[in-house]
């Protein structure tokens, strides 16, 4: 799905005791059980911890200033983590934190600071049979611009 952002992002406001910080080493564990857990649900797969964390923190896209975390409190309830290349990664919200906003506030943050970095478009990948994703992704601009199939 791409989003065009050219196109006037909406405000939004970030869920009550939502603090948003960037991604440093020390939450990797954090991040990675997020991952874990949401994508339990369906719609991809996370390595083991130490796989997963080296091949993040040491990919040629990476940038910690584009992994955006949502902490309540002290604990991590959601996850954007962007390349450089204006791509979401990933997005993962914690259940206990989803019906907040807190999906919608973590994706039109990430349209913003791709417009500001002067991108013109931002894009991601979803599951066909991700639906509740493809709503919200829809909501905020998104749109599909190619399909393909899904290995067995």
């Amino acid at each position: 799905m791409r989003r065009n952002l050219a196109e006037a992002v909406p405000a939004f406001d970030w869920p009550i005791g939502i603090e948003l910080r960037q991604y440093r080493p020390e939450f990797a564990e954090a991040v990675h059980q997020l991952m874990e857990l949401g994508y339990r649900e369906g719609g991809g797969r996370v390595p083991g911890l130490e796989v997963w964390q080296k091949r993040f923190e040491t990919d040629p896209e990476y940038d910690p200033s584009l992994c955006f975390i949502a902490l309540d409190g002290e604990v991590i309830v959601g996850v954007c983590q962007c390349w450089t290349s204006a791509y979401i990664k990933s997005l993962v919200v914690h259940p206990r934190a989803q019906g907040l906003g807190l999906g919608r506030a973590l994706l039109l943050n990430a349209f913003n600071v791709f417009h500001q970095r002067r991108e013109g478009f931002v894009d991601l990948k979803v599951l066909e049979d991700n639906l509740r994703a493809q709503r919200l992704y829809e909501s905020a601009g998104m749109r599909v611009v190619r399909r393909e199939p899904v290995p067995a």
